[in-house]
């Protein structure tokens, strides 16, 4: 996979989270990288494979969020003719196909109980197994992952194995957000839109102008590089003038004829207030002062009540909740409110 990337950046911060990813490239062992959406992580993952003794093998990269639980491990691992429905001939898994190389899990957190407990034996064994078959296959991968979440969070919520965390973080680099780098914000919106006039073939770049300079400091980029790209190429394509783009519209959506919602989000049933939901919440006026233990009794009411509405059925409980079912359980078991089939 050959594509034309640049990591561009001066600030303090930003360096030294590259130069921690250059430092650890060139080492067999698992890298972590965490960053907010758009920092870059993708990128990163990029560098540590080029620059390693794997680089003249695959990088296979895999976004773990873009596909169903239920095939998840199919597209990890591969699967015989047969093993499930649809599947009318073997394929290989992304593992397979990385062998020798490098393999890159992003969105690490969403992936399932089940599948974090294969691939922690994947990782630590150097074996994977396809689905509907008894032979394991030996694999020679280096494993790669990111997230933009805190993954010992997860773990103390018992959502991600303690023991994946442990096996895939040797080294943890962790990309800064822009509005931690503001020395960087001018230098990549001359870049974005340097590159979108020589693709809309301008004899020249004259640069931003005065105006589109401050509302690009000025912002505070939740989107981070990514979003800082499209605005400013946007700027760029829409600019039909001579001289510097001197117009910035951060938000593509502003408009006074967009549609207006009809109301407000719909929240789950078990999120809906009661009918004498104009007190206060009452959970936290009584029982234990401090802040955790208020917010853990306040949740063990809540998942009693949902469950109650629901008839204790979990699936439908965990959907109301805007859960999944194996979250459902975690919280359920965290609050030991699963005995003997029953609430307690």
């Amino acid at each position: 996979m050959e594509r034309q990337t640049q990591v561009i950046g001066q600030s303090g911060a930003f360096l030294d989270a590259l130069e921690r990813a250059s430092r650890a490239a060139a080492l067999d062992r698992p890298v972590l990288v965490i960053g907010e959406r758009g920092t870059g992580k993708e990128l990163v993952a990029e560098r540590l494979h080029r620059l390693s003794p794997r680089w003249e093998h695959p990088l296979v990269i895999m976004n773990c969020a873009a596909l169903p639980e239920t095939l998840i491990e199919a597209e990890l691992f591969g699967h015989e003719a047969g093993a499930f429905t649809g599947a009318t001939k073997a394929r290989v898994g992304r593992f397979e196909e990385a062998h020798r190389g490098t393999l890159f899990l992003d969105e690490l957190g969403t992936l399932s109980m089940a599948a974090q407990e294969r691939l922690l034996r994947a990782v630590e064994y150097g074996e994977i197994t396809r689905i509907g078959s008894s032979r394991p296959i030996r694999v020679n991968v280096r494993i790669v992952a990111a997230t933009n979440e805190h993954l010992p969070d997860r773990v103390d919520a018992l959502t991600f194995r303690a023991d994946l965390l442990d096996r895939l973080s040797f080294e943890v680099v962790t990309l800064p957000p822009l509005r931690a780098r503001p020395e960087d914000i001018l230098i990549l919106a001359d870049h974005f839109g340097r590159r979108m006039a020589a693709e809309l073939g301008w004899e020249r770049w004259h640069g931003f102008g005065p105006t589109a300079l401050d509302a690009l400091a000025e912002y505070r980029w939740p989107g981070n590089v990514r979003e800082l790209r499209n605005v400013s190429e946007r700027a760029v394509y829409r600019w039909d003038r001579d001289g510097p783009v001197d117009a910035i519209e951060i938000d593509p959506f502003d408009s006074p004829h967009r549609p207006r919602t009809a109301g407000k989000p719909v929240r789950p049933a078990a999120l809906q207030p009661s009918d004498e939901a104009d007190e206060p919440v009452v959970a936290c006026e009584t029982g234990p002062s401090d802040f955790k233990s208020r917010v853990a009794r306040f949740e063990r009411e809540l998942l009693q009540k949902a469950m109650a509405e629901h008839r204790f059925n979990q699936r439908q409980t965990a959907e109301a909740l805007g859960l999944s079912y194996d979250q459902l359980r975690h919280a359920l078991r965290r609050h030991e409110l699963i005995a003997a089939g029953t609430l307690a």
